[in-house]
């Protein structure tokens, strides 16, 4: 079996918005080891061969070249473990695990402004510790550091058809009042008010954009969650709990809602 290179998606946002009403549109991943993208490479008898249908070869070939690197000569079998317009990073993750395969030793800077040039946008998985970032994705760079938040239990699924993002959308709430709230939250540990900041501007961002039948903020409520994170753009939606605190039944629950490919993760705490 021939290695695969795999890079580490996320599973939407703890939050996204406007920073202000005329700024950049902002994130905090919520990173997720669970999904992810992973390529390969063999020989191809000196022809190139095209990329499967998961990557686009447009989009590959532009993400190449802003890094000045020929393409492969050489099959590429992609996988990922999610739906381009999920929500899960796998657009980016494909771009960064393609650079893997091909042994692009680029910074972290010029992968994601090399991912920025082929698509427009760009989520932080470049970067150690993505989710201590607030990140502007339309410009591939980190406004500020945030602090570390601590450990959550995450169970959640997709809701609805993918939505991929489109790079010039800033249709999105302002949530320059919630960074604070955010960064004083996690420098404390206060897991209750991290969900209740992620709850918030995942309301605003279903208020605005839909969907109108979003489930999740019930199903939160029925099974005793801190709060609710979905993908701003994507249809990934999480329930957020105390480490080890998932109720027996939540997986069926959600599937039972009409939630697909459902999981249960861990996210990372400060060490």
């Amino acid at each position: 079996m021939r290695p695969a290179h795999r890079v580490t998606g996320h599973f939407g946002e703890w939050l996204q918005g406007r920073l202000g009403s005329e700024g950049p549109v902002v994130l905090v991943t919520l990173p997720c080891e669970t999904l992810g993208a992973s390529i390969s490479l063999a020989q191809a008898n000196g022809r190139r061969s095209d990329l499967l249908s998961l990557l686009s070869p447009s989009v590959a070939g532009a993400f190449l070249q802003a890094l000045d690197v020929e393409p492969p000569r050489a099959n590429i079998e992609v996988i990922a473990d999610a739906r381009p317009g999920a929500g899960a990073g796998m657009s980016t993750a494909m771009l960064l695990a393609l650079a893997r395969a091909m042994g692009i030793g680029a910074s972290p800077e010029a992968l994601a402004n090399a991912c920025l040039e082929a698509e427009g946008a760009v989520d932080p998985l470049m970067m150690d510790r993505p989710e201590t970032l607030l990140w502007a994705s339309r410009e591939a760079r980190a406004v500020r550091s945030m602090p570390q938040p601590p450990a959550f239990s995450v169970v959640g699924g997709f809701l609805g058809p993918p939505i991929q993002t489109v790079p010039d959308d800033s249709r999105f709430a302002d949530v320059s009042d919630l960074v604070p709230n955010w960064i004083a939250a996690a420098e404390t540990g206060d897991r209750a008010g991290l969900a209740r900041i992620a709850t918030v501007s995942a309301e605003r961002t279903t208020a605005l954009r839909g969907p109108a039948d979003d489930c999740t903020a019930t199903l939160a409520q029925d099974l005793e969650a801190l709060g609710w994170c979905r993908a701003h753009t994507g249809s990934a939606r999480g329930l957020l709990f105390e480490p080890g605190c998932v109720p027996v039944g939540a997986e069926d629950r959600l599937r039972a809602e009409g939630y697909v490919d459902v999981l249960r993760f861990a996210t990372k705490g400060a060490e």
